[in-house]
C-alpha cells in the first residue's frame, strides 16, 4: 500500500504520522514517480512548525529522486522507466509514490546515484542561485558563509573554491571544522568558542568582506553586518536560529552603504527554463568534482527522528528518507 508522512496540524516532529495512500494514474503534462530518496531540509520544518505557513493537512517535503512508472498525455521529453529528480513542485515528497508536474522535473545523469541526486537537488539549486545569480562570484573573491557544515554549505563551499574564491565560514564544532576543511573551506571558524566577526576583521585585515551567505537568521544577523566591507551584501536566505526580528534600514547606511536581501529558491525555479539552467550549473559543477555527503540516512516513516536529528544541530552535510 502506498503511504506519505503527513501533519494535520503544525508542531514539534511528533506531529507526522504515517497515512496509507492511493496510486492513480497521472493526468496530462504529470508524470507518476516511484520514489527512491527524499531529500530532508530545514525548509521542511518551517512548514512542520508554522513558521512558513502551509495549508493542513499536508504532505511535508520539496525533493526527491526516483524512476518514473506512468507519464501523462501531453508530456515531451520523459518515458517510463527514466530516472528523474526534482526541488519544488509544491510540497508533497514524504511519499513513496508521487503524481507531479513534468514541468518541475530533470533527469539524473548516470554518473548520479538517488541518494545523491535527492540530497542535491534542492541544497543544489539553492548554492547554485546564491552562487551565480544572487551574488556572481568572481575569481578572488573572499566570502563568508555561515554554517558551512551544512547541507548547502558543503555544496556552496566546493562550488566557491571551483570558482576561485576565498572561502571563511561558520561551524559549531571541531568535528565540523575539519568536515569544512574537507570541502575547501580556508578559515572555518567554530562560532561557539570566538567571535566570527573577529575573526574575519582579521582575516581581512580589518576590509570586510563584500557578501555574507545566511541560513542561520536571527542569532547571526547584527554580526553578519559588522563583516561586510562598504558597500558589501548580506544574503538572508533561512531561518534556522529563527527569522531576522524587524530591524532599521537606516542601519545599512550607517555601516557603509550596505545591502540587504532575502532570497527563495521558489522565485528561482518558477519555470522549465530557469530549472534547466540550474541544472546545468549544478550537474557541471558535479562533473568537475562535487562531492555529495549523505551522512544520515533515516526510514522515510521515521521522518520525525531526523527532524529531531537536523533541527539538534546533530547532523552535518545531507540527510536522506528512504521510503
Amino acid at each position: 500500500m502506498p503511504y506519505a508522512v503527513q501533519i494535520n496540524e503544525t508542531g514539534d516532529p511528533d506531529v507526522m504520522h504515517v497515512i496509507d495512500t492511493e496510486l492513480r494514474e497521472p493526468g496530462a503534462g504529470e508524470v507518476r514517480i516511484n520514489q527512491t530518496a527524499v531529500g530532508l531540509n530545514f525548509i521542511d520544518t518551517y512548514h512542520r512548525t508554522g513558521l512558513y505557513q502551509v495549508p493542513t493537512p499536508a504532505i511535508l517535503g520539496m525533493e526527491a529522486a526516483g524512476t518514473i512508472d506512468a507519464v501523462g498525455e501531453k508530456v515531451t521529453g520523459f518515458a517510463c522507466g527514466d530516472r528523474v529528480a526534482y526541488a519544488g513542485g509544491g510540497l508533497g515528497a514524504y511519499t513513496d509514490s508521487r503524481i507531479i508536474n513534468a514541468a518541475s522535473i530533470v533527469k539524473i545523469p548516470d554518473t548520479l546515484g538517488d541518494n545523491e541526486a535527492a540530497a542535491l537537488m534542492l541544497k543544489g539549486f539553492t548554492a547554485t542561485y546564491l552562487l551565480h545569480r544572487t551574488f556572481p562570484v568572481k575569481k578572488g573573491t573572499t566570502v563568508l558563509f555561515h554554517a558551512i557544515a551544512g547541507g548547502v554549505g558543503l555544496i556552496a563551499c566546493q562550488i566557491l573554491k571551483q570558482m576561485g574564491a576565498t572561502v571563511i565560514g561558520t561551524v559549531g564544532d571541531e568535528a565540523k571544522a575539519e568536515l569544512a576543511k574537507e570541502h575547501g573551506c580556508d578559515h572555518p571558524i567554530i562560532y561557539t568558542q570566538e567571535n566570527f566577526n573577529d575573526h574575519v576583521a582579521e582575516i581581512t585585515n580589518g576590509e570586510g568582506v563584500p557578501v555574507v551567505f545566511d541560513s542561520v537568521g536571527a542569532s547571526t544577523f547584527e554580526d553578519s553586518l559588522e563583516c561586510l566591507s562598504p558597500f558589501g551584501i548580506l544574503v538572508s536566505f533561512g531561518n534556522a536560529s529563527g527569522p531576522v526580528p524587524p530591524f532599521d534600514p537606516g542601519i545599512l547606511s550607517q555601516k557603509g552603504s550596505l545591502y540587504f536581501t532575502r532570497p527563495t529558491l521558489m522565485s528561482h525555479i518558477s519555470n522549465p527554463e530557469q530549472i534547466a539552467e540550474l541544472a546545468k550549473w549544478l550537474f557541471r559543477h558535479k562533473e568537475k568534482g562535487l562531492k555529495i555527503n549523505v551522512n544520515q540516512t533515516f526510514s522515510l516513516k521515521e521522518a520525525s527522528k531526523a527532524h529531531e536529528a537536523l533541527e539538534g544541530r546533530k547532523t552535518s552535510g545531507s540527510t536522506v528518507l528512504i521510503p
